[in-house]
């Protein structure tokens, strides 16, 4: 028989205590202040700097890459040795954490976390206009040149924050539709996420009818004209993109409100001061050649970001103050009418860079020869001084022309007719002093009376021009064609 062996018991284990270490300062945002630190001067409104931390999740096309190069290549607003010594110096983060390297590889699930001395662009100071209010939701006429949500350069500046701060702290804003940053008119506002969602899904079923209105250069063709070519992004950091045959589908309804050709100003032969060399740079514009502007009701089919501008800008006739696609020192002579072929993309994109920093961003209504002097001084670029605590390379105030483009959304309709809503037309759309010309929209210019109950164009008979690289069944007929 085996003895057995009498054991001491032994005392458990004692295990360490789990140590939470606290995350650093750095990535708690130093302050929230209340009530917001706008002021307003010279008809801008402002916001004093203040610290401030970026926190964001790794977005898909992130993971993988280094850390510096997603700061390099994804945030246009400061150079890329700013960013490598805020990462060295523990101002950018990933989980809480400093890095050891710049070439930390970022992957799915972690949080970036950057802080900042953060110095806000100014936005107009024109309130935002209340064109109807009830229980549920909050319809407004978004001015020109402010972000709907904080973004990029844009914090407190935007439709969401100056909302809150007119409402109180405690009261969140919930945008239902989305409009770009230089574009005014209508835009819807949750009061609560179940109006917000309900009005959101019927603008994604595509069960609300849009209309903008525009101002282009030179004399829009009369009728009813059609544009459906694909839209693709070239660039996400500079928000550009262009007409191309492989982007996403895209279409548009255009119908012209009202031509305002410019006066003429003719000189005699012998007063034509320019040199020889001028004369032929001048020849080769050939958006010069477009006297006059055009007031051009739109209706998009479609949502393709920046869709109106482009295809603006493809059938010739661009937006007559967008900085980007009526910009010749970008796009060349041409503005890149009829062009959805060219692989000049990467220079694009290379000269567009430069707008805003070193240069001015110049649209064809710059060259106007009725834009004050003033305001061509007064363009938003570096102004090669730095902030005494952070120095952050500071930006001279925009000027007027820089507050927003001549793109409006005036009309929201529900399809089935339970609302609809719209604003006046903006100043820049109506009549110059002394010409005779609209001053609100009829039904003989809209384009809404154009679209079924589908929103599929009503093609009656030849009515519709149209530039179309789309299957020629699918389409009314088309009867217009781009040069070139």
């Amino acid at each position: 028989m085996t003895a057995l062996a009498v054991v001491e018991p032994r005392e458990p284990a004692q295990e360490e205590p789990e140590r939470f270490e606290p995350p650093p300062a750095i990535i708690t945002t130093p302050s929230d202040p209340w009530p917001r630190p706008y002021y307003l001067e010279d008809g801008l409104r402002k916001v004093r700097p203040y610290h401030f931390t970026y926190n964001t999740y790794c977005k898909q096309r992130w993971r993988g890459r280094e850390l510096l190069d997603i700061f390099a290549t994804e945030f246009r607003d400061r150079p890329q040795e700013y960013y490598k010594d805020a990462i060295e110096g523990g101002n950018v983060v990933v989980n809480g954490k400093k890095v050891s390297s710049v070439r930390e590889i970022v992957n799915n699930g972690d949080v970036i976390s950057h802080t900042l001395h953060r110095h806000e662009p100014p936005v107009t100071a024109r309130p935002i206009g209340i064109v109807h209010e009830d229980n549920d939701m909050i319809v407004i006429n978004k001015p020109a040149g402010v972000p709907v949500h904080p973004a990029g350069r844009y914090n407190y500046n935007s439709i969401v924050e100056i909302m809150r701060a007119e409402r109180g702290h405690g009261w969140n804003p919930l945008p239902c539709n989305r409009l770009d940053r230089l574009t005014s008119g209508v835009m819807f506002i949750g009061k609560h996420p179940k109006a917000a969602e309900k009005l959101t899904d019927q603008i994604m079923a595509r069960t609300v009818k849009k209309e903008y209105v525009a101002r282009v250069i030179g004399e829009f063709p009369e009728g009813d004209l059609i544009c459906d070519q694909p839209v693709m992004q070239i660039s996400p950091k500079l928000g550009l993109n262009r007409a191309r045959a492989s982007g996403k589908d895209a279409r548009t309804i255009f119908k012209r409100m009202a031509y305002y050709p410019t006066k003429s100003r003719t000189k005699p032969e012998a007063d034509d001061t320019r040199s020889e060399k001028e004369k032929t740079r001048d020849s080769k514009m050939s958006w010069k050649s477009k006297t006059g502007y055009s007031i051009v009701r739109c209706l998009p089919l479609t949502g393709r970001t920046h869709q109106l501008r482009v295809h603006l800008q493809f059938l010739g006739h661009p937006i007559s103050n967008d900085p980007i696609y009526c910009n010749q020192r970008v796009f060349g002579p041409s503005l890149a009418a009829g062009d959805a072929l060219s692989d000049f993309d990467e220079d694009i994109i290379s000269k567009l860079s430069k707008m805003g920093k070193s240069e001015v961003a110049e649209a064809m209504e710059y060259h106007d020869d009725m834009m004050e002097e003033y305001n061509k001084k007064k363009a938003e670029k570096l102004t090669g001084k730095t902030c005494e605590v952070c120095d952050t390379p500071l930006y001279s105030d925009p000027g007027p022309h820089e507050l927003g483009i001549y793109l409006h959304a005036r009309r929201y309709a529900c399809q089935d007719g339970k609302w609809d809503y719209e604003t006046p037309l903006p100043e820049w759309a109506l009549p110059p002093p002394g010409v005779d010309g609209p001053t609100a929209t009829t039904k003989e210019s809209d384009p809404m009376a154009l679209v079924d109950g589908d929103g599929q164009p009503k093609a009656d008979g030849n009515r519709f021009r149209s530039n179309s690289t789309a299957d020629p069944g699918k389409y009314p007929k088309p009867l217009w064609t781009m040069p070139g």
